[in-house]
């Protein structure tokens, strides 16, 4: 009989780094499964879905309306997030547009104050003096609102 003998040579350190890198490997792969594989948390019957979702009104972002006055072009910029409207103003607005339309800025001023507090356009009240100018801005603030809105 002849046998050959093999002598298998282990390192301390060897071993060590492949104990450790093997429970590293175990523990990615368990949590990409649990990750991926999560489960959802559902609303008890009855209720609505989520109150995120119940809630959104706006896509979130920054939406214009040009308005032309004279020969000069003004930007109504609205800027809401999911549930309100979170600023309006008025940008591009020279000097010269707020000599020659003195109602404007504080009509719009009037305007945004209210919308920020009833967060709709219904309800807006204007003064007599400046209905036009009410009226076009509320229908520029109308027309950003429209392409933030959900459908």
């Amino acid at each position: 009989m002849s046998a050959k003998t093999k002598i298998v040579v282990l390192h301390r350190k060897e071993l060590l780094y492949t104990g450790v890198f093997a429970v590293l490997g175990i523990l990615l792969i368990v949590l990409l499964v649990m990750m991926l594989l999560g489960k959802k948390v559902e609303a008890p019957a009855g209720e609505a879905a989520s109150s995120a979702e119940s809630t959104a009104l706006y896509i979130p972002g920054v939406y214009t309306t040009e308005l032309v006055l004279g020969n000069q072009n003004i930007s109504v910029e609205v800027i809401v997030d999911k549930e309100k409207i979170t600023s309006i103003r008025l940008v591009n607005l020279s000097d010269s547009v707020t000599t020659m339309y003195p109602l404007l800025q504080p009509a719009f001023d009037s305007i945004c104050e209210q919308v920020y507090d009833l967060q709709t356009l219904e309800g807006v009240r204007y003064n007599i003096e400046s209905k036009y100018t009410s009226l076009v801005l509320l229908e520029s603030i109308r027309n950003s609102l429209e392409k933030a809105a959900i459908e």
